[in-house]
């Protein structure tokens, strides 16, 4: 048989040209696979481009977003509107009030500004024209210090140290000793004057010079509130398993104060750096804030830190006398940072950032995502990154816990409003007020805690057993309130049965 009657597809010069033809093909799909690993390499060594100088006086984001656009332009959405079950809020207007959502809260917080207005939470872009615009602070005179977290203030806080006499200028490193004596310097000054004077020290909400270091990027903490009370902390004798870096500061010479900026592992810098501000804080006119972690993280050891502490009128501590009942009673803020200190995720090393500032990629680049918000918005990337469960299942966990969370607050609060209103009507009945500080006590503990849970701005997931506790506990103190009352003599004059 000749090579005229094969297939024309098993000559031997068709197979010869066919292998040549898979050749080139295959050359060039190596050339081309080369050139985009080439390509995404240079990418991922070339993170930024470097046309803006910044330094630590640079305070404006829009700056910072010259050399870092792609994490600029995820800071931006923080504007944009978005919501959960239990959380967030459109970006039109003012956000939905709480005390329309849950008509106990005005009885709860009678007396105090959160009464008056009590709004839902929006992102980082509107932080400090909420605060600004808020009733609590055009209708009460409100101090300086409610600025510590809700503007770009290291700035401010160092020109005002300096103003002090704090030595050194601003071009200094903020970490060095004459920065870090200016920020104090200026922190106890700022925090004395008016909020009206204060806030037109600052221009930004939260912004990059906040949680970076302009020479390299590198995370820091720069809320002074911060620098002492994690000082506190670590100097008391309380565990802190999920911050081994504290561990590990306990066991040395402890001369000098721990430093996270020094000491915190990059990691532990990723929660530390939201715990500048999502915390419990005392924030008031008669002394400078601080953090009250001098007795531990938890509900309790804040609680007894609070009770020690006397202001310099020799009063015991309080945030306010309660309007209904006159009960010196104490207010929470947001305590995120320690309830996420209870939790599964603290004690197994997951930051705050893995979840809500999530890693995201742009061809070769690994950024983490600067559109702070909910993991239930973008679970893929928050959650399923060590849960692999589909996305369904793993938003319905959670809604569960929040449910439960949300069912046993109500109950709380509902036996909050009970006791006030049972405290109400004794004092009305002309009760013993001698009599009734054992009961002005018990609303203390369980105003305390129901508040705690409820400013805790994840509705018991950071720490579901936790919450349940401390919800447990309100409820307990509320209705041992009522007992006491029920169990009190009948005040002079008043007819059996009253």
């Amino acid at each position: 048989m000749t090579d005229d009657r094969k297939p024309f597809y098993a000559r031997p010069l068709v197979q010869m040209g066919m292998v040549a033809a898979v050749a080139a093909a295959a050359t060039l799909a190596l050339l081309a696979l080369y050139s985009n690993i080439s390509m995404r390499k240079s990418e991922a060594k070339q993170r930024s481009m470097k046309l803006v100088e910044l330094g630590e006086t640079t305070v404006d984001p829009a700056e910072w977003g010259k050399n870092f656009p792609r994490e600029y332009d995820s800071y931006l959405r923080t504007a944009e509107g978005y919501s959960t079950k239990y959380g967030g809020a459109g970006s039109e207007g003012l956000p939905l009030s709480r005390l329309q959502e849950d008509p106990r809260l005005p009885t709860i917080f009678d007396g105090y500004a959160f009464a008056i207005d009590f709004n839902r939470r929006r992102g980082h872009a509107y932080m400090l024209e909420d605060q600004r615009q808020t009733r609590r602070v055009t209708e009460r005179p409100q101090p300086g210090a409610c600025l510590h977290c809700h503007a770009s203030n290291t700035v401010a806080y160092r020109e005002a140290g300096l103003k002090q006499g704090a030595p050194g200028t601003l071009d200094e490193p903020f970490t060095s000793p004459n920065g870090q004596a200016q920020l104090m310097a200026g922190f106890e000054a700022i925090s004395k004057m008016s909020y009206a004077d204060a806030s037109k020290l600052v221009k930004h909400s939260v912004a990059c010079i906040d949680c970076h270091d302009p020479r390299n990027m590198q995370v820091r903490v720069t809320k002074p509130g911060f620098i002492r009370g994690i000082d506190a902390l670590a100097r008391s004798s309380q565990p802190v398993p999920h911050l081994p870096s504290i561990e590990k500061w306990r066991k040395g010479d402890r001369s000098a104060a721990y430093d996270p900026n020094r000491d915190a592992s990059r990691q532990e810098m990723r929660s530390m750096v939201c715990g500048q501000c999502h915390v419990e804080y005392y924030c008031g006119p008669k002394v400078t804030l601080f953090f009250p972690w001098h007795n531990g993280l938890k509900v309790e050891q804040i609680e007894a830190t609070y009770d020690a502490y006397t202001f310099p009128d020799g009063h015991r501590f309080y945030d306010w006398s309660h309007g209904r009942t006159g009960a010196e009673v104490l207010k929470a803020q947001h305590p995120e940072f320690e309830m996420w200190s209870q939790g599964i995720h603290a004690r197994s090393a997951v930051a705050c950032a893995d979840c809500h500032m999530p890693y995201m990629r742009e061809g070769a680049i690994k950024i983490s995502d600067h559109q702070v918000r909910s993991p239930l918005l973008d679970v893929s990337r928050s959650c399923q990154t060590c849960h692999r469960f589909p996305e369904a299942e793993m938003k319905a966990r959670v809604e569960i816990i929040q449910d439960r969370t949300k069912a046993l607050m109500d109950r709380a609060e509902d036996a909050v409003v009970a006791l006030i209103d049972a405290l109400q009507q004794a004092r009305k009945d002309g009760a013993n007020e001698a009599a009734l500080q054992p009961v002005f006590a018990l609303q203390r503990k369980a105003q305390w805690r129901v508040d705690f849970v409820n400013a805790e701005n994840s509705m018991g997931f950071h720490a579901p057993q936790e919450a349940a506790r401390i919800l447990a506990e309100a409820i307990d103190y509320a209705r041992q309130g009522q007992l006491a009352l029920r169990a009190q003599p009948p005040a002079t004059g008043a007819k059996p049965g009253n």
